[in-house]
């Protein structure tokens, strides 16, 4: 099943806080994407990387496919056919679900890999910017 996807302009960086962390105030500066999740073992944190300060321990470089949506909740196998060709080229991802849709993110180095295996799994990649 081909998607349509859209790459995300900004990179993205994550971070693990603890658990009992507080949310930190320069997350609020994210304005292309931000997620926190909260478990009883984490606080993690993806956003734009340009709003992580220097001194947090952060993976940065991240880059983000989004599938266009809103998708159904109770839509099977999105995830799915955007791994298995990612898997088959030795490619790591980070997927995060939204209620909205699906985003799959890549290691910046990863992504002319990333977007050509999507590509001839027969997703439709655009850009939104630069």
């Amino acid at each position: 099943m081909g998607l349509p996807l859209t790459l995300l302009a900004p990179p993205l960086a994550m971070c693990q806080l603890p658990a009992g962390a507080a949310v930190p105030p320069w997350t609020s500066g994210a304005t292309a994407f931000l997620t926190i999740s909260r478990t009883p073992t984490e606080l993690s944190i993806v956003a734009d990387e340009r709003v992580f300060p220097p001194a947090v321990n952060a993976q940065r470089g991240y880059r983000a496919f989004r599938v266009q949506g809103p998708l159904p909740l109770d839509l099977i196998g999105i995830f799915a056919s955007l791994a298995a060709p990612l898997a088959a080229e030795g490619i790591a991802i980070f997927p995060i679900a939204t209620f909205e849709t699906d985003y799959l993110l890549v290691y910046g180095r990863d992504l002319a890999r990333a977007t050509a295996a999507l590509q001839r799994a027969g997703h439709v990649i655009t850009s939104e910017g630069p």
